[in-house]
């Protein structure tokens, strides 16, 4: 597997290392002009014609009118500036998989499981480094990223080494070889691992607790990785799903709900549980398009609405269909308004907030990422309304337009840590076209594995 993973890194050399190559010699200065910019920031305004300046890594300037000079020049012309988008929980390692979720005739959980035994870390590599690409096109700039189908120390250094190299600022949490639950996670590996992280692409722990919520023997195991994440400051993520109430009573009564805790799902949970979270200062992690897809229920984010740290998250590009956040808010607003049976009951600003701002508070980064700041790092989308689908906009607060309106075809310009990855939506020196013709091969090379009796 090791040979093999190392023949998957040279093969992409021709893709990466254009990639990095390309990142290391962007100008450090950058200025964007001419743009509506929505900080997303806490009580923070819009500024209608504004500019936006970008040293190195960070904003330094932000305003009507900053005064700089700049190695390299953006013209907005108009288009909105958004903080990126923080997809709070996500699986990209099923990336390999789309199309083979096909409702009765193949159910998400036995497909994937059956699957997800037969990968290799060259299959890892491209799955996390093809999915990561697709949220970035989509001005996704964070991912927090659930890897629960590490096999061995090769594919978890694949995952890493994935999303490290698709520019994305993302936390990788790291979890076991399968769903079971029945097997540790590999702790020493993950330590060894945390040695390889940087800045931009931090380790987290993919928790999961015991099937079988009587099983005292599977808790104590589980219960050396959740204070082994504690000590080292490793954020942490757990399911709440399928038997979701005892589960979210067990995490209660056994007292796991901290800040360090983001629970995903949890459709159903009552208010009391609600409470109890919010009162822990633990985080939510909700994902209208997969909890409807696997028929968790409805996702109806004002039964939320007492949990002041929670986010939205795609939970796979291939679960979710795509990686499109636009798809992800505007379900959400859609299932609001329908379910009440009243149009005024979505807040577009406060969707757009939660797939920001308060995503990345969700998720531990909410002092570095998630809305337009002085002294924020530089990630930012710029989404353009000169198409089809956005035209026919007179002004006004465009939280509306964009809820409602736009796509991920409208995504000119995405900007990471300070460094110009999308351009005229295409990105920068990276052969998107090859990274399909080998996710495609893989992708069946795949299937066909897990076929062989």
């Amino acid at each position: 597997m090791k040979s093999g993973f190392k023949k998957l890194s040279f093969s992409f050399l021709s893709i990466t290392c254009l990639s990095l190559f390309s990142l290391h010699i962007q100008a450090h200065t950058i200025l964007i002009k001419n743009a509506y910019i929505m900080p997303m920031t806490q009580n923070g305004k819009d500024i209608p014609v504004g500019e936006i300046f970008i040293e190195n890594d960070k904003i330094t300037a932000i305003g009507t009118q900053v005064n700089a000079k700049a190695d390299t020049i953006i013209d907005a012309n108009g288009g909105f500036v958004l903080p990126g988008f923080v997809d709070t929980h996500s699986h990209l390692w099923v990336n390999l998989m789309r199309g083979q979720f096909r409702n009765a005739e193949g159910k998400f959980f036995p497909i994937s499981n059956e699957l997800a035994k037969n990968m290799t870390p060259q299959d890892t590599y491209l799955a996390m480094y093809s999915g990561a690409l697709e949220l970035i096109s989509n001005g996704i700039t964070t991912t927090a990223d659930f890897f629960d189908n590490i096999h061995g120390p090769a594919w978890g250094e694949a995952g890493l080494k994935a999303l490290q190299d698709s520019g994305i600022r993302a936390i990788m949490y790291y979890g076991g070889p399968d769903k079971t639950t029945i097997k540790p996670i590999d702790l020493n590996n993950l330590q060894k691992l945390k040695q390889q992280t940087t800045s931009r692409v931090n380790l987290g722990l993919a928790w999961r607790i015991p099937r079988n919520l009587q099983d005292e023997t599977n808790w104590a195991m589980r219960d050396v990785e959740y204070k082994m994440a504690i000590k080292q400051n490793l954020p942490i993520q757990v399911h709440i799903s399928g038997d979701a109430n005892a589960m979210f009573n067990a995490l209660i009564q056994r007292k796991y709900l901290s800040p360090a805790v983001t629970v995903v799902h949890a459709t159903d949970a009552t208010p009391q549980q609600l409470d109890a979270l919010e009162q822990t200062g633990a985080a939510l992690s909700l994902t209208p398009l997969s909890e409807h897809r696997v028929g968790y229920g409805l996702t109806h984010i004002e039964h939320f609405s007492r949990v002041s740290r929670q986010g939205l998250g795609i939970d796979g590009n291939t679960l979710a269909g795509s990686g499109d956040m636009f798809d992800n808010i505007r379900l959400a607003a859609l299932t609001m308004s329908g379910y009440n049976k009243d149009e005024t009951k979505p807040d577009p600003r406060q969707l757009l907030e939660l797939a920001t701002r308060r995503g990345a508070e969700a998720i531990g980064l909410g002092k570095i990422t998630g809305s337009l700041a002085v002294g924020k790092r530089a990630d930012l989308q710029i989404i353009q309304p000169n198409t089809l689908n956005m035209s026919g906009y007179a002004g006004g607060d465009p939280a509306a337009l964009l809820v409602y309106s736009a796509k991920k075809d409208n995504i000119s310009v995405v900007i990471i840590d300070g460094k110009l990855i999308v351009k005229d939506g295409k990105f920068l020196n990276i052969s998107t076209d090859e990274v399909i013709k080998q996710t495609h091969t893989a992708a069946k090379q795949l299937l066909q594995r897990a076929q062989q009796p």
